[in-house]
């Protein structure tokens, strides 16, 4: 009796966070969208009513780049999620080697990591693998990646690291850039915390852990986020081999 109680009470748990998780995704959807849209609209009628004059258009446009860039994560953020609400989804197991992740993240993100002079390295076993859905495992390290991209100082190294323990495998980011007070880090999975910029003036939507937290899930794993401030994150997954 006692374990269907348990069960149903985390079965209750799963849903109101769904149901949390989708009402935040549509305020920020929302939001965005009408602050990005009327924003340029604004720009074009006031060029057009000559409130504006051209050297002055251009010179925001800059910002109105630097807002559609942030609006289209939120976009592709939002697309990767639905993905996974249509119809039944079900894992699907594949074998993925971890040093083929590395390499993945290492050629994807080279021209930012040329940008800010950063090095990226791996620690663990090189024949290391993992069983468990590729393109949500993929979309978890890309987001966690480029936050780690996002707040490290220039010059600085970002590690990727892979410890495996009997059926489970860590895989870790670690970063030694900005960092997050006790206050940041206790809200981060939350729609109420600061959205903060990244060392290069980098804008985030404040998505993308969230997203993170809700794909972990579906793999049956944990997530643990170490931060400090001015010393770096460490963002850890805890996650389970799957039978192919």
């Amino acid at each position: 009796m006692n374990d269907q109680i348990n069960e149903l009470q985390l079965k209750i748990e799963r849903l109101e966070n769904e149901i949390s998780f989708k009402n935040g995704l549509i305020s920020i959807l929302s939001h965005d969208s009408k602050e990005m849209f009327g924003n340029f609209l604004w720009l074009i009628e006031a060029l057009e009513d000559k409130i504006i004059v051209e050297e002055d258009f251009f010179k925001l446009l800059p910002q109105v780049k630097t807002d559609a860039r942030k609006n289209l994560q939120t976009i592709q953020d939002s697309t990767a999620w639905l993905k996974t609400q249509y119809g039944d989804f079900q894992i699907k197991p594949a074998k993925i080697l971890v040093i083929d992740l590395f390499h993945h993240f290492e050629e994807k993100y080279a021209v930012k990591l040329k940008e800010k002079n950063i090095k990226f390295y791996f620690k663990g076993d090189a024949n290391a693998f993992l069983i468990t859905d590729r393109f949500l495992l993929e979309n978890v390290l890309d987001k966690i990646f480029n936050n780690a991209i996002k707040y490290s100082w220039p010059g600085q190294d970002i590690y990727f690291e892979q410890v495996t323990e009997g059926d489970q495998v860590m895989l870790s980011v670690a970063d030694f850039g900005m960092g997050m007070n006790e206050k940041s880090l206790s809200t981060i999975f939350t729609y109420g915390n600061p959205i903060f910029q990244g060392t290069a003036g980098e804008k985030g939507v404040g998505l993308s852990l969230k997203i993170v937290k809700n794909f972990v899930s579906l793999m049956h794993g944990n997530i643990d986020i170490i931060s400090s401030e001015s010393k770096g994150t460490t963002v850890s997954l805890f996650l389970p081999n799957f039978n192919e």
